[in-house]
């Protein structure tokens, strides 16, 4: 059975890149699994929905080492147990002609060899990746600091009618209702407004 497993980082982000790539593949959307979260461990809801759905003979494809994960240590922890323990296997589709599990089986003790250096390679490269992107993003925010550019919530300007208002809400001398129909704000607009100002105040 063919099964793939995808992942983004944010639940903001779009996955749907590598859904055309394994639908393509002829896989049925029941057996896509897809998170939208870190790959900083393995405790991802769909991951381990597939990871207990795996079966000897099975095929996973990844769009992706780093999808399965972007633990060094925890990457060839869980190809070597989907390979040996379950013995299905694996292929990364961005990198196919290398990465492909089948590919080291058929040569015995030495592929397995072959595949753990292999494995500590791929997964130590996508590890120090990601600690390079981590460090140009800190250097980045340093940079754009020293460069007056502001991080945070912005400031939001409130104008002295509101404040008024606010004053007078606070204080106990107007009910919210009252407040929101001499700003000719909805209920909601004059929440959002009056979490903005509070926040703003404490910065």
């Amino acid at each position: 059975m063919k099964l793939a497993y995808g992942r983004v980082s944010a639940k903001d982000q779009n996955p749907e890149r590598q859904l055309i790539k394994f639908r393509e593949l002829g896989i049925e959307d029941r057996f896509i699994f897809v998170d939208k979260q870190s790959g900083k461990d393995f405790d991802r809801p769909r991951y381990q929905s597939m990871r207990m759905l795996i079966r000897e003979g099975d095929l996973v494809y990844l769009d992706a080492l780093d999808r399965l994960g972007r633990d060094y240590d925890g990457i060839i922890s869980e190809w070597k147990y989907i390979t040996r323990e379950r013995n299905a296997d694996i292929v990364c589709l961005d990198n196919e002609t290398l990465f492909d599990s089948r590919k080291f089986k058929t040569m015995g003790d030495l592929g397995k060899l072959l595949e753990d250096q292999f494995l500590s390679m791929l997964a130590y490269v996508a590890e120090q990746e990601r600690k390079k992107n981590r460090q140009r993003q800190a250097e980045g925010i340093e940079v754009a600091k020293a460069e007056g550019v502001k991080f945070g919530r912005p400031k939001v300007e409130i104008d002295a009618g509101f404040v008024l208002v606010y004053d007078e809400w606070k204080a106990g001398e107007m009910t919210a209702t009252a407040a929101m129909k001499k700003l000719n704000m909805k209920h909601m607009t004059f929440y959002r407004r009056v979490n903005e100002y509070e926040s703003n105040r404490l910065c």
